[in-house]
């Protein structure tokens, strides 16, 4: 089933059985070129499984999924398993499936912590200040494919996705990250990486002039995939110093709001 937790209802959470997340489970399979009841087509941003409006929302050890199966060079297929458009929400133990635009992490500031984050194509997209920490990135691509597509689109937003202490794997050859906004930001600090990133590691979305203004780098991360000799010259070769902001849950203000 499709669910939709409004703007008007805030403090919800959604909490599975322990230690079972992949017992409980919301899916659906919409896809962007899908139409609604009035015959206009969804969209990606309307292809969610579950969409989030709701400030301080929490799920805990439950499964979010989009079974549609990516065509690869299919138009339309973007499929959202998760869309989160709201302030202040925390994932735990929480597994996001699906294959092409997986999640959409569109706005707020947002916290996942022990996550499952499945696909292929731009998996973990929008213009969300997020902490993906302990987590799992686990690629289906069969071919090309990337990560993360950041969307900011001024250097006045405070907004960029930092994955901390994170597990890469999975299958094909594919980008760290790709510059949807001009100012995209995407860090990886101390993540183990397994030998699935293509050698140049970013993307500049097919627009040199990005190069310029994204914010993309690494940290201290390890594995086959963490070899940044052939990585695009752009990308930022970060210090301690350049890396701390994003270290912790600073990065989202999560002192204000998170209670762990």
């Amino acid at each position: 089933e499709r669910v939709v937790v409004p703007s008007s209802k805030p403090y919800i959470s959604f909490i599975g059985t322990e230690n079972q997340t992949s017992n409980t489970v919301i899916t659906w399979n919409n896809k962007a070129s899908d139409r609604n009841s009035n015959g206009a087509e969804l969209g990606t941003f309307g292809s969610a499984t579950i969409s989030i409006f709701s400030d301080y929302f929490c799920a805990s050890e439950i499964t979010f999924e989009n079974t549609v199966v990516a065509i690869p060079g299919g138009l339309g297929m973007q499929a959202v398993a998760l869309r989160v458009s709201a302030e202040r929400a925390m994932f735990y133990k929480v597994n996001i499936l699906g294959a092409q635009d997986t999640l959409l992490d569109d706005t707020g500031s947002h916290y996942f912590y022990h996550c499952l984050i499945q696909g292929s194509v731009d998996f973990i997209f929008g213009n969300a200040r997020s902490l993906y920490q302990n987590s799992v990135l686990h690629s289906i691509a069969n071919r090309s494919g990337a990560i993360a597509a950041h969307h900011r689109n001024t250097p006045e937003e405070n907004t960029g996705f930092s994955f901390l202490n994170c597990t890469i794997n999975g299958s094909g050859l594919i980008y760290l990250g790709r510059a949807w906004g001009p100012y995209s930001r995407a860090i990886y600090s101390y993540c183990d990486i397994d030998d699935i990133i293509a050698p140049e590691g970013w993307s500049d979305w097919g627009d040199p002039e990005r190069q310029k203004t994204a914010l993309f780098g690494e940290f201290e991360c390890s594995g086959k995939g963490a070899n940044t000799t052939r990585r695009v010259k752009w990308a930022k070769s970060f210090t301690i110093e350049d890396a701390r902001p994003f270290l912790d849950m600073e990065f989202i203000d999560g002192n204000k709001w998170l209670r762990l």
